[in-house]
Parts: C-alpha cells; structure tokens; sequence
C-alpha cells in the first residue's frame, strides 16, 4: 500500500493505481480529469521515483521536471510528497 502526503494529511492508496480519488479526498482542485485543464497540477517534493512515468497528456503539458497532474498520475509504490 503507497501513501501520499498532502499538506500533513495522508491517504493509502494501492500500489499502481491512480492518485486522483485520494486527491480529491485532500482538497486537490480539479477540473476536466482529462490532463487537458492544468488545474490539479501538483508540485511533488518528493517521492517522485514512487510515481510511473509521465504520460502523454502530463507531456504536452509541460510541466516542470517536478510537477505531475494529479488526474494522469499513478503511484507504483512507497510515499509521495506533494504540495498545489
């Protein structure tokens, strides 16, 4: 089971699966879900190795090396900081 941080409050979320809903549970602003709006971008503080890579949508986007959107990414694993 991954973790992620946001702003001291923390979700579980299953190794490989999207980190969206847990998002939404913390108060991550969204928009589209479709990676098209940039409204949920996140900065990652760290734990960014725990995230699959960027996808097609986070690519043309770009974002900062740093930065994901929180309705394309995907956590693998462990613990994930972040911060929007």
């Amino acid at each position: 089971m991954a973790e992620l941080h946001i702003d001291g409050k923390v979700e579980p979320i299953p190794d490989g699966a999207a980190i969206l809903p847990a998002c939404e549970r913390l108060g991550v602003p969204t928009g589209c879900h479709a990676g098209i709006c940039g409204t949920c971008v996140l900065t990652i503080l760290e734990g960014m190795e725990n995230l699959a890579p960027k996808n097609e949508a986070e690519e043309a986007m770009h974002l900062e090396p740093n930065e994901r959107l929180a309705c394309q990414a995907r956590i693998v694993g462990g613990i994930v900081k972040a911060a929007w």
